[in-house]
Order: structure tokens, then C-alpha cells, then sequence
């Protein structure tokens, strides 16, 4: 992520903070709107954090701030001139499902920037190249994120489990490839956070798992649970969240795992000349 976006100011602002759940919250939902939160009240930022007006001020005097005003001050004396409401003019010409769009747009930009430092992806393939079987979790609103990982990871990495329905079964389903060898485990997350998934990766974890995972912030409450995590925001402009980036995220993810399988090419030419022979696919 650039360091001129709002949004990676906002987390250097944040980094190195011991932040309680609430003020996580907050700070989360700061980088989710980076671009409107230094002309926020703290009642609207309130609002949109789904806290109390008094967790505000408090999250800005953790931060080291007098109070929420003087937080707000130094987010505006820092703000690039084209994020300040009105001052393009252009957002009001286009409607709410433009919009929409446009803000996945910038949820890849960011991405974007964030992949200029192609070293925690890298590390990342690594990682869920070497480990097999290969598990992948991901429940509720992230399960097809985990599903359509699966589904082309299989096609080179010979042992991918998607988990991707919890119950009692799951911890179950962990063991089980922990005990076949598994080394690592991808986790996809995305709001709202399944509390399952949290417990899955904590368990994960004291079973000797390496957990990467792909979540919309930061502050994601599976960020405690997570030996590698790489952000990608999702959409809020529409009734239910998009997911664009962190879907693109996953299949970079993909191309770096594929970047450590010495046979993955191999792989997918058998796969494709079988599928030729059996004419699995309309032409």
C-alpha cells in the first residue's frame, strides 16, 4: 500500500498501538473509509463504527491525542486535496450502483499498492506449496472466496481440503490433515466474522498449523490468529458487502503457490488434454 494512500497513513497511525477490541473496531472501520474519516464527526464515526460516541474520544487519546478533535485536525492537515467532500465535484454525478463500483475499484487500487511489496505473497506461496494436504477454511460470507480457491489450487497442488462448513465436524477436519501432514493452512475472512473462525484458527495454530490469512483489514479479529495476513478491503456501498479484491487477492496468491510447485505446469496441461478428451467443455 502507498504511503501517500489514506489508508496507509491510517495504518501507520495505528501500527504498534495496543488497541482494545472497541477501539479495533473503530480503527478498522477508519481504514475502510479512510478517504471520509477526517471530515467525520465523532458521532457519525460513532455511527459507522457501530460503537458509543465516549469508545471515540477514548480511541483518540489512546492514539495520543487530546481527544477526538484535535485526531481529526491532524487527519485533515494530512489529507490529500482530491479526498476533501466536494472537491471534485464528480461523485455526485454518478448513482449508487456506479458508486458501488467505483469504490471496488479503489478497494483494487489500493491492493494494488499493497502487491508493491511482493514479499508476504511470495512467502505466503511458500507456504501453502509445501504443506500437504493443503487446508483451506473459509465459512458464511467468505465460503466462496475458499471454494473457488479450491478449486483451482486442486488443479496443482495434489491434496486441497476446502473446509468451508463449521459445526462440531470442523476441529475434526483440522486433526485429520494435521495428521496426514499438513504444515499450513489458508484462511479466508471477511465481516461478519464467524466466531467459529476464530476458534478454528486459534485451534489451527495449537496444532502446529501456520495460518495465512486473507481478511478485509488489519484489524480483523482473526489478526490475533494469523501467522501471515494480507488485507483486502471488501465493498460496503451495496445492501451486501463485494468482494472484488479479496477474491483477486486469492488467485495472486494462487499464481505465487504455483510459482513453488515445480510441476504445476505439468499439472494443468494433463488437466487440459483430459478435458479435451472428454469434451468437458463447449467450445
Amino acid at each position: 500500500m502507498s504511503e501517500s494512500s489514506p489508508a496507509a497513513r491510517l495504518q501507520q497511525l495505528f501500527e504498534g498501538r495496543r488497541l482494545t477490541p472497541t477501539q479495533r473496531r473503530i480503527a478498522h472501520s477508519m481504514v475502510r473509509r479512510a478517504g471520509d474519516v477526517p471530515f467525520l464527526s465523532s458521532v457519525e464515526l460513532a455511527e459507522l463504527a457501530g460503537v458509543s460516541q465516549p469508545s471515540v474520544t477514548r480511541f483518540a487519546v489512546a492514539l495520543g491525542f487530546d481527544g477526538y478533535p484535535a485526531l481529526r485536525k491532524h487527519l485533515r492537515e494530512v489529507a490529500p486535496a482530491e479526498s476533501v467532500p466536494g472537491g471534485g465535484g464528480e461523485a455526485d454525478a454518478y448513482n449508487e450502483y456506479q458508486q458501488a463500483v467505483l469504490g471496488e475499484i479503489e478497494n483494487l487500487r489500493h491492493l494494488a499498492e499493497l502487491l508493491a511489496d511482493p514479499g508476504p505473497v511470495e512467502r505466503a506461496g511458500r507456504l501453502l506449496a509445501a504443506s500437504r494436504p493443503l487446508p483451506v477454511l473459509g465459512l458464511r460470507a467468505a465460503s466462496s472466496q475458499a471454494r473457488g480457491f479450491g478449486y483451482f489450487a486442486a488443479k496443482v497442488h495434489p491434496d486441497v481440503r476446502v473446509l468451508d462448513e463449521g459445526g462440531s465436524m470442523l476441529h475434526d477436519r483440522i486433526d485429520a490433515a494435521r495428521r496426514a501432514g499438513a504444515t499450513a493452512l489458508i484462511c479466508f475472512a471477511l465481516p461478519r466474522y464467524p466466531k467459529e473462525v476464530v476458534d478454528a484458527l486459534a485451534y489451527s495454530r495449537e496444532q502446529g498449523l501456520t495460518v495465512v490469512a486473507v481478511a478485509d483489514s488489519a484489524f480483523a479479529p482473526v489478526a490475533g490468529h494469523s501467522d501471515l495476513l494480507i488485507p483486502a478491503a471488501v465493498g460496503t456501498g451495496l445492501a451486501f458487502d463485494t468482494a472484488c479484491a479479496p477474491m483477486l487477492l486469492g488467485r495472486v496468491l494462487l499464481e505465487a503457490m504455483c510459482d513453488d510447485l515445480p510441476d504445476a505446469q505439468a499439472r494443468l496441461e494433463e488437466f487440459d488434454a483430459r478435458a479435451a478428451a472428454r469434451g468437458l467443455f463447449a467450445e
